[in-house]
């Protein structure tokens, strides 16, 4: 019974997960989130191929899971970084050309000090050190992408993003998937049984499903069209950016002015 509600539930998410890239592809998603469109082909290959590979190998190695969670952690902070990127559109002419690495900074600055809090001490006897990284990590990634969510949804009227803005869509999906994975991840610390193990994970694979039916029906419809920000708003961004911009000019211009070290000319 087990066996079956979850090849079921395998075999709806991947359908789901399918009729997404098709709806990004229509929609050409792909030309304003293509990192977004690229981690989706990801996700469905790598998901694919694991199946496969379980249905001929009862034991997949860790080390493969290991590498796989280390790269879908690297696309998902790619996805992050695009997300806020896009969200910034309206001023994105008037920020410096180091804009976009510092929104990267800012979101792995936000996953290092995340990460410490994210320590699976309980199974610190019972792992590996690489088992307790893998654990650490998709927690981390979890937490980061619920805080995204938060950020943009809690923002959107400052942001001028709505339900209907793809941005905000995508957050939407990724953070009700990570609050799912995030709980069962912490119960699964303190599990007991391996019946409640399964059962938890058919829940987040279900979770998982229903937000792919959100992104299939959001992105069936036709996107809004992006509204401006507010001039209180776009004063503020670009204030802050001059303020960054003139901070680096300043340090760049001390680190001329100091004098020579001994022997150089």
């Amino acid at each position: 019974m087990s066996f079956g509600i979850e090849n079921a539930i395998w075999l709806a998410a991947t359908l789901a997960e399918a009729a997404v890239i098709a709806l990004l592809s229509v929609r050409r998603v792909w030309r304003t989130l293509p990192l977004f469109y690229a981690y989706c082909i990801w996700d469905l290959s790598s998901n694919f191929a694991f199946y496969l590979l379980g249905q001929y190998k009862a034991d997949i190695p860790f080390h493969a899971v290991f590498v796989q969670t280390v790269l879908d952690s690297g696309l998902v902070f790619c996805v992050l970084v695009e997300l806020a990127w896009s969200v910034l559109r309206p001023v994105r002419a008037s920020l410096p050309r180091t804009a976009l690495v510092v929104v990267g900074l800012l979101i792995l600055v936000a996953g290092a000090a995340i990460w410490p809090f994210t320590s699976p001490s309980g199974l610190a006897h019972a792992t590996t050190q690489e088992g307790l990284m893998y654990v650490q990590l998709q927690q981390t990634t979890s937490v980061l992408r619920i805080l995204c969510f938060l950020l943009l949804a809690g923002g959107s009227q400052l942001l001028s993003i709505g339900w209907r803005d793809r941005e905000l869509q995508v957050a939407t999906g990724l953070g009700v998937y990570s609050v799912a994975s995030l709980a069962a991840a912490v119960i699964h610390v303190h599990q007991t049984t391996e019946a409640q193990y399964f059962r938890l994970s058919q829940i987040v694979s279900a979770v998982y499903f229903c937000c792919l039916a959100y992104w299939a029906f959001s992105f069936a419809q036709k996107e809004a069209e992006r509204r401006e920000f507010t001039p209180q708003m776009r004063s503020f961004l670009l204030a802050v950016a001059g303020s960054a911009r003139t901070t680096r000019v300043v340090l760049n211009d001390s680190r001329s002015d100091k004098p020579p070290k001994q022997g150089q000319r």
